[in-house]
């Protein structure tokens, strides 16, 4: 399994971006991804994920109502639709995936992936 994000720049407070993250590999659809942040000096933390199915989303509180999370089955590809942006929303920007099954509830830590893309920049001006 491989992931390819992409999607990030610099764009000034209160303008949109969509992070787009391409599964290579088999079975795409067996796996949950999730979208993380990492900002310099800082942990990284969980932004926006779903479940396998896409049925259930979950997100940071910071981003809830500016930040949409989807997924295309038949792109193998997960999206991240970022509105409103803030400068506290700097940060490099990855897609992780992990397989599951369809019960499993959506996943919000780290440990929980097991495959990392390379992650894309995005920073906001202010």
């Amino acid at each position: 399994v491989q992931l390819q994000a992409s999607g990030g720049g610099l764009v000034q407070a209160g303008d949109s971006l969509r992070l787009s993250c391409t599964f290579s590999g088999s079975s795409f659809s067996r796996y949950a991804l999730g979208w993380f942040r990492q900002a310099p000096g800082k942990e990284r933390v969980f932004v926006a994920a779903a479940t396998r199915g896409g049925g259930t989303t979950e997100y940071l509180d910071s981003v809830k109502g500016r930040f949409t999370f989807s997924r295309d089955n038949d792109k193998k590809t997960v999206y991240l639709q970022m509105n409103s942006l803030k400068p506290e929303d700097t940060a490099a920007y990855y897609c992780a995936a992990a397989q599951t099954i369809l019960t499993v509830p959506v996943r919000i830590r780290p440990d929980d992936y097991t495959y990392w893309g390379q992650g894309t920049q995005v920073t906001v001006s202010s």
